[in-house]
């Protein structure tokens, strides 16, 4: 069992075996020693664990959760890629979208939910550059989506 697979059974975190995608485009690309995953939802079995806006539909909790899943999704698709997320150098930058309603502006709250769970799984080399976006939606209502940007070794 690798290093990071160790500490994800630690915080009790099993991570899905994700389908295929359903459109034109790939769960994860790579250029050098970098990977670039497309942006992911919060889907657990195929559904979405909330829909709706969060400052409306949703509390900032709940965006936290959704949050926390997505990267979930994320280091799944990592790992299929990959096959060993111990070859994971460190993550360089998340970018994250928010279903936000109308005068909603704590988007940084509802991602640190993402940031802390990374900085859980990878120590110090998990804390990353990011950004924060609010949007009026996001495909299929989702509260949240990621994607995510990291530095592999061979």
């Amino acid at each position: 069992m690798s290093q990071i697979e160790k500490r994800l059974a630690e915080l009790g975190i099993t991570l899905p075996i994700l389908p295929e995608p359903k459109f034109l485009y790939k769960t994860v690309n790579q250029t050098g020693n970098l990977i670039y995953t497309s942006g992911f939802d919060c889907r657990i079995d195929g559904v979405l664990m909330y829909e709706g806006k969060v400052g409306s539909d949703l509390t900032i909790e709940q965006g936290q959760e959704a949050a926390r899943q997505v990267v979930i999704n994320l280091l799944a698709a990592m790992k299929a890629y990959l096959g060993d997320l111990d070859r994971v150098v460190k993550i360089v930058k998340i970018l994250g979208f928010v279903n936000s309603a109308p005068g909603f502006g704590d988007q940084p709250y509802v991602l640190n939910a993402a940031s802390q769970l990374l900085i859980d799984v990878f120590g110090e080399e998990g804390r990353h550059a990011r950004s924060a976006i609010g949007t009026s939606d996001l495909p299929f209502h989702t509260p949240v989506e990621i994607e995510l940007i990291a530095e592999i070794r061979d």
